[in-house]
């Protein structure tokens, strides 16, 4: 399990630094396989995961669901057969919070 997935996610609120491309670039390197893309001017955090059925990827989705309402931070997940690709960033400041990457090594850790 990476160290960022023992730490606690924070409240976040607007206004709220986002992180610099340099503390993006030293979180990046503490998750596996997952990558930074820009979704309507929005730094976003995402991976694909794969599963061998649609049931599979229905039980990890409610995991990543049951996770986010636990800590109060959710994201954007999209489940099709044999794939979960789970999609993370902060809604109030419109970019990627020190939060996400602890939400993304949380449910590399599901």
């Amino acid at each position: 399990m990476s160290d960022l997935a023992s730490n606690a996610c924070e409240a976040c609120r607007v206004g709220a630094p986002r992180v610099s491309e340099s503390e993006e670039n030293d979180l990046l390197v503490q998750l596996e396989s997952w990558q930074i893309d820009d979704v309507d001017g929005i730094r976003q955090l995402n991976k694909t995961f794969e599963f061998e059925n649609f049931v599979d990827a229905l039980v990890f989705t409610n995991k990543v669901g049951q996770l986010a309402e636990q800590e109060g931070h959710h994201p954007a997940i999209i489940t099709e057969w044999g794939k979960v690709t789970v999609y993370w960033w902060t809604h109030k400041i419109g970019g990627l919070h020190k939060n996400d990457f602890i939400m993304a090594a949380k449910t590399d850790a599901l």
